[in-house]
């Protein structure tokens, strides 16, 4: 194959014998490929250990600003940072994904990829479909992102997530950072190797970072050299029956600088590290004041700020006067009833009762009932627990009076007889508006000398007859209605007082 024309034949043997050389020369001993199985594991297993570290972290971080919410900016860094290295991360599993594919997936008598002494594979992928590109500027994004995140903080920060190439050496060309990791040459499986080291350096930089934002959260901002125990209720207002109940833990405070507290914009006066805010409660109900509490920071920093806050009952001084005998339930009308129980919210007021049914709301309700006996209301609080009972008897409303012309007997004018046209069932000191309906009755006319006349009607109302001999009544005439029936609100007919009238 030195010199000389060459036939087809022979080209073809020089050809293959190539191939072969280059075959040999490209054969990854298999030592050397479960190294870098080992190593991707190696990295895998503590990256994840990383990774549980941090989730501790953040729940630390999480409790911490939850006391010093003036502090969420830094969980709100760290959580940007998490963010920003979850991105590469996903961008740096959908690669080694790819890489798994061409080298025909995990071959489980080796447990790695089948083809993870390729070495084509890597560079067909990263560099020729500009892969590594991508993923050199995404870590450089990534970079430059958590050291903004740190501000000042990051000076002396030393990632080991880069994209530096590798340092030049005597007699070898440089190569980029691209060509040199996943460039010619480069088996798969040390591709794969390589993929796992930059995620555990890039879990590695998202710990470092987030360390960095939970020391401004951990820093103290006060001198603590006292201590009490305390008891903090949550109500200061129990009613009999009801648990009484308090978080009793010990407290630190400065004694020798006085916080900085105001409620309501006014400041609280303050000694020995604590203050004392005293007000006059007035207006019934639950009532909740806050205010806040400013001490200076130890390291010369801005004032710290904590909220503060606390609910109180006020209840109007009350006496209860219960007229036992006068507890009474009318059928046929809506019985307006309040109800209240001291230190108690109306709208935490249940109310119920037998014998009835009750509506409404806010301590205003309204009872119905329907036959005579006996109800009882009932209040309960909170868990169902009996507040009260109050027991009422149910009762008709009273019998009206059956009135014509204004009057239910006696004398009055003739006149006054002759310019009605119906008759009348009302009421006389009875509260409830309660209407009677007169439903029938029977008029009699008796003039001096003659025989009575006598009609029936079926309404309140004069039938035509009646008021045409109504209006021959005359001084001296006698006008009777009897058997009078009248109708309520609860239904039920009521027979009423005859009314005998003298015409004068």
């Amino acid at each position: 194959m030195a010199g000389g024309k060459e036939t087809p034949r022979q080209r073809m043997i020089g050809i293959l014998y190539l191939v072969l050389l280059g075959l040999i020369a490209l054969n990854v001993p298999e030592n050397l490929l479960d190294a870098f199985k080992n190593i991707t594991r190696s990295l895998d297993a503590s990256t994840k250990n990383v990774n549980t570290s941090l989730q501790n972290t953040y729940s630390s971080f999480e409790a911490k600003v939850k006391a010093q919410p003036d502090k969420r900016k830094y969980l709100d860094a760290a959580n940007e940072a998490k963010k920003e290295t979850a991105e590469l991360n996903s961008y740096i599993e959908e690669i080694k994904a790819k890489l798994t594919d061409a080298g025909g997936g995990i071959n489980p008598e080796i447990d790695d990829i089948t083809a993870r002494d390729n070495l084509d594979i890597s560079s067909e992928i990263m560099i020729n479909g500009k892969r590594a590109d991508a993923l050199k500027e995404k870590i450089d994004a990534t970079r430059a992102k958590l050291l903004q995140l740190l501000g000042k903080d990051s000076v002396g920060m030393n990632f080991s997530l880069n994209t530096n190439p590798p340092a030049s050496r005597p007699g070898i060309q440089d190569k980029s950072w691209q060509d040199a990791y996943f460039g010619e040459g480069i088996p798969l499986g040390a591709t794969i190797t390589t993929l796992a080291k930059i995620q555990a350096d890039t879990k590695n930089a998202e710990n470092e970072v987030v360390k960095k934002l939970y020391a401004n959260v951990d820093k103290a901002e006060v001198t603590l050299n006292s201590f009490k125990a305390v008891a903090v209720a949550p109500s200061s207002y129990v009613l009999a029956g009801q648990q009484y109940k308090a978080d009793i833990y010990l407290t630190a405070y400065d004694s020798h600088t006085n916080p900085t507290i105001t409620v309501g914009g006014s400041s609280v006066p303050t000694s020995n590290g604590v203050g004392t805010y005293t007000t006059t409660a007035s207006g019934e109900g639950v009532h909740t004041w806050t205010g806040d509490l400013a001490v200076k920071s130890v390291d010369g920093g801005p004032d710290k700020h904590y909220p503060i806050s606390q609910t109180y009952m006020v209840a109007r001084p009350s006496a209860v006067v219960s007229p036992d005998k006068m507890n009474v339930l009318y059928i046929g009308v809506p019985n307006p009833v309040t109800v209240s129980a001291p230190g108690v919210p109306t709208s935490a007021l249940n109310v119920s009762m037998s014998g009835g049914s009750i509506s409404g709301s806010a301590g205003h309700y309204t009872v119905k009932v329907s036959s005579i006996g006996d109800a009882k209301i009932t209040v309960t609080g909170e868990k169902g627990m009996v507040l009260g009972a109050s027991a009422f008897r149910i009762k008709r409303i009273p019998d009206p009076k059956a009135q014509f012309g204004g009057k239910s007997g006696g004398a009055t004018s003739a006149a006054n007889l002759r310019a009605q046209d119906r008759l009348f069932a009302k009421l006389e000191g009875f509260d409830f508006d309660a209407k009677f309906n007169v439903t029938r009755f029977t008029l009699f006319i008796i003039k001096p000398r003659q025989d009575p006349i006598i009609y029936s009607g079926t309404s309140s109302e004069l039938t035509g007859a009646m008021k045409s001999a109504m209006n021959s009544v005359t001084p001296g005439t006698t006008v009777v209605f009897k058997d009078v029936v009248a109708v309520g609100p609860d239904g039920s007919p009521r027979a009423l007082d005859a009314i005998v009238l003298s015409a004068n």
